[in-house]
C-alpha cells in the first residue's frame, strides 16, 4: 500500500514554552496537548489530523543542529497555505520576528523559508492550482527555475484569494 501524505512531524527544541508561543502566534497553530517543560502538540489551522507537530523539549543545554553543514539530516518542513494573501500575512508575521530567511518563486509554488526560535527551517508555501498549470508553467518548473519571490506582483497575476494547491495536493471535489 503506498504513503499517501505526511501526517505529522516530531521535533525536539530547547524550550517547549518559547515553541509553543511561537507556533501559536506565528503561524496559528492550536496546541492540543501541552506537558509544560515536557511536550507540546500542535494541529495546524484548518487540520482535522489529531495533530501535525509533535515537540519535545530537550533543554537549553542543546546544541544546533549541524545538519547539512557537517551532517545529514532533515533540511524544513514544509506547511501549505490556501491563499497567497494568507502567505502574505503570514510574511508579515515571519518578518516582525525576524524569522524570515528567504522567499523563492519555484515557478508552480510560491515559498517562504523562516526559522523557528531553535533555528529549524520551515517553509511556508502557496502551490499554483493545478488548472492553472500551462504546459509554459510546466517547461519553467522542469527547468527548475527558481526566482525570488515578489509577492504582491504573484497576487496581481493570481488574485490574493485564489485557492492554491487545488488538484495538487488538495483533490478535485
Amino acid at each position: 500500500m503506498p504513503i499517501t501524505r505526511l501526517n505529522h512531524a516530531v521535533l525536539y527544541v530547547r524550550d517547549v514554552a518559547v515553541t509553543r508561543e511561537f507556533y501559536e502566534n506565528v503561524l496559528g497553530f492550536r496546541t492540543l496537548i501541552w506537558a509544560p517543560g515536557r511536550a507540546a502538540f500542535f494541529q495546524a489551522p484548518g487540520s482535522t489530523n489529531d495533530h501535525d507537530l509533535g515537540t519535545f523539549q530537550i533543554g537549553s543545554q542543546a546544541a544546533p543542529s549541524p545538519a547539512g553543514s557537517s551532517s545529514v539530516g532533515l533540511y524544513h518542513l514544509a506547511w501549505e497555505v490556501d491563499t497567497l494573501s494568507e502567505l502574505a500575512r503570514i510574511a508579515g508575521l515571519l518578518t516582525e520576528r525576524g524569522a524570515l530567511v528567504g522567499a523563492s518563486d519555484h515557478v508552480t509554488t510560491k515559498a517562504l523559508y523562516a526559522k523557528d526560535p531553535d533555528g529549524i527551517e520551515f517553509e511556508v508555501c502557496w502551490l499554483l492550482p493545478a488548472e492553472l498549470i500551462t504546459d509554459e508553467v510546466r517547461d519553467r518548473a522542469a527547468q527548475m527555475k527558481i526566482g525570488a519571490l515578489d509577492l504582491p506582483a504573484e497576487i496581481a497575476r493570481y488574485g490574493a484569494e485564489t485557492r492554491g494547491g487545488i488538484g495538487v495536493s488538495i483533490p478535485v471535489a
